[in-house]
């Protein structure tokens, strides 16, 4: 019996330690192109030929980095906003700026990488099973420095302005404020309860738009228009839900640039004003996006199924049917 015993117990280990193997492999599996996954019954990829690893695998990483895009057009629309007191742009400006900015950045990059440019966005395709998890911290360090950059070419775009305006001085509040530029801060009305809640449904409402906008078994949008639409989205956003903290919705669109702030001359007050403002915007669209996947999947993608193909003699009798209507 003590044999029988040993022999069950080493079972038990090599199975598990099998379990584990096959779900640490898993980890780095891209779904087949146009096969729905069993883990997910609704998962779909965005762009085929997601399974093949090396060059394709590098470029789109890199792509991911188009993040500055978003940075260089629509916090630029923020500076000439800030630095001409209001005299060059307004509220609509920002918005639309921020808008066309991921419509191009999504035009660029998604044949490649399917144009996330959002940590959040790229977690709820890995949530989804729609991409493998080790590209969610990948994609995400390529989007936050692509941020970082994008923050550096608007700074020195507007060097001489941004010194010009504080007087030599780098303010993070204040009439005089420049740091607002390049990352989000709360409005004085504005705690970190509600801040949270305003970028959790922020996110959430992305991530319902974006999921109907790329399923193919929905309302598919025409070819080409995919980018068109996503950056719409993120206009309507934005002119709805933009005055509380200015609708980051992005971890990487907020934490690059405040990063680059902190480094540039602005020093560590970047993190701790508005009540320690800098964690919401990073945690807040990861739940959010958690919360739009559940629901968009409860309430669409579970009841779109696309219906089962038609057999071979149901088509025969179709034609059949039909012939006899034309006699």
């Amino acid at each position: 019996m003590r044999c029988l015993d040993k022999d069950v117990q080493s079972l038990r280990d090599v199975s598990c330690r099998l379990i584990f193997l096959q779900t640490f492999w898993s980890l780095f599996q891209f779904p087949q192109p146009g096969v729905r996954l069993a883990l997910c019954p609704f998962s779909f990829p965005i762009i085929p030929g997601y399974d093949d690893w090396g060059l394709k695998f590098y470029s789109s990483s890199l792509t991911q980095g188009l993040q500055w895009c978003i940075q260089l057009f629509g916090c630029g629309s923020v500076a000439q906003i800030v630095l001409s007191r209001g005299t060059h742009g307004g509220f609509l400006t920002v918005n639309l700026a921020f808008g066309f900015a991921v419509m191009l950045g999504i035009l660029i990059s998604g044949q490649v990488s399917g144009g996330h440019l959002n940590p959040a966005v790229t977690f709820a395709m890995c949530f989804l099973a729609r991409e493998p998890w080790i590209k969610l911290p990948i994609y995400a360090l390529a989007q936050t420095l692509g941020a970082f950059l994008g923050a550096g070419i608007v700074f020195g775009l507007y060097y001489d302005a941004i010194w010009a305006f504080g007087s030599n001085q780098l303010y993070v509040t204040g009439e005089n404020a420049t740091a607002g530029i390049f990352a989000t801060y709360p409005s004085q009305h504005l705690n970190i309860v509600n801040g949270f809640f305003d970028q959790f449904i922020g996110t959430a409402s992305l991530i319902v738009c974006v999921l109907a906008i790329v399923d193919p078994y929905n309302n598919p949008v025409p070819t080409g228009l995919e980018a068109f639409t996503v950056g719409f989205v993120v206009l309507v956003i934005g002119t709805s839900m933009g005055f509380n903290s200015g609708y980051a919705v992005n971890p990487a669109r907020d934490f690059g640039p405040r990063l680059f702030t902190a480094i540039a001359g602005w020093g560590s007050e970047v993190f701790w004003t508005g009540k320690q403002w800098w964690w919401v915007p990073i945690v807040a669209p990861f739940l959010g996006a958690v919360a739009g996947v559940m629901v968009y999947q409860l309430m669409i993608g579970c009841h779109d199924e696309p219906s089962p193909p038609a057999s071979e003699q149901e088509t025969v009798k179709l034609a059949n049917v039909k012939h006899k209507e034309r006699v």
